[in-house]
């Protein structure tokens, strides 16, 4: 079976462009996860590499199958120059990791949090999972691996992230529209909620 992340790299390649730098971050038990950085005029993108070499199984299952289920990684667009955003490169192989570590199924309208600010004055210690299929097209793999799905991830502030669990996902994509909302800065504050 062909080793999925040479695929991956080059379909962000493709999609991006060539990364101005690249950290890698390995965990007690996991595989090494790499986090590519992407500069486009004023937008940094950062995606994540290696999330993408195991598919996510069903915390419930008996037992992982190694080969078929959903694959990702994972993309944040911000604004560059206005923050130290380049401190998120932890936390982003934290969430890539989580599948392996804590038997996550990550998928668009879920949350991610990591307990802090995303990068030093972030006032966002969680993320929503997007829609892919728009920045960067989906990986199709060869019969049976179920294809790489590249994520998009919309930082959130802690007020948005409560207002989430309970009005739900859709609500608050809605809410950032209705407001015109800029995702991409990376110090923007919450969007009004009552």
């Amino acid at each position: 079976m062909a080793d999925v992340l040479p695929l991956v790299e080059a379909r962000l390649r493709t999609a991006l462009g060539e990364p101005g730098a690249r950290a890698a971050v390995t965990f007690l038990g996991t595989d090494r996860v790499e986090v590519l950085r992407f500069t486009e005029g004023d937008v940094v993108r950062y995606a994540t590499l290696g999330m993408s070499a195991h598919p996510m199984s069903d915390p419930t299952a008996m037992v992982a199958d190694p080969v078929k289920g959903p694959r990702a990684e994972l993309v944040l667009s911000v604004r560059g120059g206005v923050a130290d955003t380049d401190k998120v490169l932890r936390p982003l192989a934290v969430l890539a990791a989580s599948p392996q570590v804590e038997g996550l199924v990550v998928a668009p309208g879920g949350s991610l949090d990591v307990g802090e600010p995303l990068w030093p004055g972030a006032p966002f210690t969680s993320v929503l999972v997007g829609e892919p299929g728009g920045l960067v097209e989906d990986l199709e793999l060869d019969e049976p691996l179920d294809p790489v799905r590249f994520l998009p991830l919309l930082p959130m502030t802690p007020n948005e992230a409560a207002w989430k669990r309970v009005h739900g996902a859709q609500a608050l994509q809605e809410r950032w529209l209705a407001h015109g909302t800029d995702l991409r800065d990376p110090l923007r504050r919450s969007v009004t909620l009552d």
